[in-house]
């Protein structure tokens, strides 16, 4: 058998990961792969979204102004 490598800190990333993915729906808080897809794809929209208020913001102040 061969000796594992990095055991510890790969335990650690895939621990760390899956508590990020939490309040996540099906395999997506469950599964490691599909947990690290997700935090991609919602770290993409926040930074997207981030963008978004700022705009939507500037547009209500304009229009109660």
């Amino acid at each position: 058998m061969s000796k594992v490598k990095h055991a510890v800190a790969t335990k650690r990333h895939r621990k760390r990961v899956l508590k990020a993915a939490e309040g996540q729906w099906g395999g997506r808080h469950r599964f490691y792969r599909r947990a690290l897809e997700s935090l991609a794809k919602g770290r993409m929209y926040s930074f997207r979204d981030r963008k978004a208020k700022k705009r939507d913001f500037r547009s209500l102040w304009i229009v109660r102004v």
